[in-house]
């Protein structure tokens, strides 16, 4: 993937929302809910808690690709009571910026030759992501090997860089106690199923989430999987400390797909 500058991506953005109509809704924005010229673990932290923090991602391939969408699908969310926003690059993460005021959780998905990890895989990427305008930077914390260091290097240079709180996204109980003594600031199940040596289950991994709470002292996230309000409540049930849904709200494709197979039985 090309390296585009934080300016180019907020004119791409620009453009992108230029070209649309302009998202209209009566969310308050609070610029008082963050100052985030001071944003810490602390701070955002009471924000999120017990709270649905919406997934908007859309890839280059999905019928809802593009940051516009991606602003409307963080106001609808909002207006539905959520949290957080969890957003992928920082031209989306720009957008959604621009119309709520919600804790943004930022990534950026990107394929580096040679390595498994995506997630946010480079201290430039996180960079980036935190210059787009996210609250908590998101990365890749399982025990793969990383393009720029161990797992704990990383996220180490990772807090320095940004100098915002880090979420990290594990597969495991070992991984998860690894990124939390690392300095992990926010933990999430993300990966749990997405890694080869990971449970291969088709629901959320609510074992790991109960192990898991039993043992962090950091604030913990169910993510993966989750496609019902009952699978959220349950997650919260085990000792999460928030969810993030994604796919069960914001990919429409996914939810016609479970409606169809319902209804064929």
């Amino acid at each position: 993937m090309s390296r585009w500058s934080i300016c180019s991506l907020k004119r791409v953005a620009a453009k992108i929302a230029a070209s649309s109509e302009p998202v209209r809704s009566n969310v308050v924005h609070c610029k008082e809910m963050i100052d985030r010229s001071r944003i810490d673990a602390n701070r955002v932290a009471p924000l999120l808690k017990g709270g649905l923090i919406v997934s908007c991602q859309a890839l280059v391939d999905e019928p809802l690709f593009g940051s516009a969408i991606m602003a409307r699908l963080a106001t609808a969310a909002q207006l539905g009571g959520a949290v957080g926003i969890r957003a992928n690059t920082p031209a989306d993460i720009t957008a959604i910026r621009s119309v709520t005021s919600l804790p943004i959780i930022g990534l950026w998905k990107v394929d580096v030759a040679g390595f498994e990890v995506y997630i946010t895989p480079r201290v430039a990427d996180a960079a980036a992501v935190s210059d787009a305008g996210a609250d908590i930077i998101a990365v890749d914390a399982t025990d793969r090997p990383h393009p720029e260091g161990t797992t704990a290097q990383f996220i180490k240079k990772v807090r320095e860089r940004t100098g915002k709180p880090l979420l990290a996204d594990i597969s495991t109980f070992d991984e998860a106690v690894a990124a939390e003594d690392a300095g992990a600031d926010f933990i999430s199940t993300t990966m749990s199923g997405y890694t080869l040596y990971s449970p291969q289950i088709p629901g959320p991994d609510l074992d790991l989430v109960a192990r898991l709470a039993n043992r962090l002292t950091v604030p913990l996230f169910a993510e993966g999987r989750i496609s019902t309000p009952e699978e959220a409540r349950a997650a919260m049930d085990a000792g999460a400390f928030a969810v993030i849904v994604g796919g069960a709200i914001t990919r429409p494709q996914q939810i016609t797909k479970r409606f169809l197979s319902a209804i064929k039985g």
